[in-house]
């Protein structure tokens, strides 16, 4: 039995990664945006399994002042409940947009859902997850390819473009992962990415319009249902030993980009941490 974090807990890919870890026998909590769809979310969940050891909390996890808002109930929740032990953080929560838009704190949304709440969400649970020597999952994309980072404006408040600034975003997880296992590797945290491959879900529909909204309403009936990529958060949740490779499609690893690198991991790293303001780690 293993206790698990899962953000983005409410529909999609989210909910039916909790329904299969429940289903398996570990104790999760999911993070939703709003308590209505955590309510729902709880309902369903029970009804699939009617001793399901599942506690929501709620959060818009796009202003990082709601992060470490949230982390902070989480890490009581996990010390009172789970001796301190956190043996699994799924990052899943994720947007796509059809125009600029910003957070409260200047950020532009899909860069700061997709990787700036990820990254201060592990870095506010890393002691739980260090003392379990647990694993970090972050939902990325086969669009993290054939992308490079816009270093000189990484919120895109030139020219947005809102395909390119979500491929941004995946390869950003890509980075991170690839940062995380290079500083917490020797304390025995282990750090994936998913391409869950084209699932049929809402996400291409939540607060987006005109082409935007089209093309994934259009594309979205070709995806797989959430369940199938499921099995993958299963598997490297459940594995005994930590499965090899650091991007995993199904049960595989997978190749990904050549700009997933040190050089370029580092760099963002440390705008990660002005951007969050933290200091998340050092470099062996």
């Amino acid at each position: 039995m293993k206790n698990i974090v899962i953000t983005g807990a409410t529909s999609g890919i989210g909910l039916a990664v909790c329904e299969t870890l429940l289903v398996a026998g570990h104790r999760v909590i999911g993070i939703g945006r709003s308590a209505e769809s955590c309510d729902k979310a709880k309902i369903y969940l029970l009804s699939k399994k009617n001793n399901a050891d599942i506690t929501y909390f709620n959060a818009d996890l796009m202003q990082m002042a709601e992060v470490r808002k949230v982390s902070s109930k989480i890490i009581e929740y996990i010390d009172s409940n789970w001796d301190g032990m956190l043996d699994v953080l799924i990052n899943n929560a994720g947007c796509v947009r059809s125009r600029y838009c910003t957070t409260k704190e200047g950020y532009e949304q899909q860069f700061a859902l997709n990787h700036l709440a990820p990254f201060l969400m592990t870095y506010s649970l890393i002691d739980s997850l260090i003392k379990a020597k647990g694993r970090v999952i972050v939902t990325s994309s086969e669009s993290h390819k054939n992308m490079s980072m816009r270093w000189d404006d990484l919120m895109f408040t030139r020219f947005y473009k809102p395909l390119m600034a979500y491929k941004q975003s995946k390869l950003a997880n890509m980075l991170f992962i690839l940062g995380l296992n290079d500083r917490f590797s020797k304390k025995g945290i282990r750090a994936y990415c998913v391409d869950p491959g084209l699932v049929n879900t809402e996400i291409g529909l939540k607060q987006t319009f005109g082409i935007v909204s089209l093309v994934w309403s259009l594309r979205k009936k070709k995806g797989v249902t959430p369940d199938v990529p499921a099995k993958t958060y299963h598997f490297i949740t459940s594995s005994e030993t930590h499965p090899e490779g650091m991007y995993i499609h199904g049960e595989e690893k997978k190749e990904y980009s050549s700009y997933v690198n040190r050089e370029n991991a580092d760099r963002l790293w440390r705008i990660s941490e002005n951007l969050c303001g933290v200091e998340f780690g050092r470099l062996r």
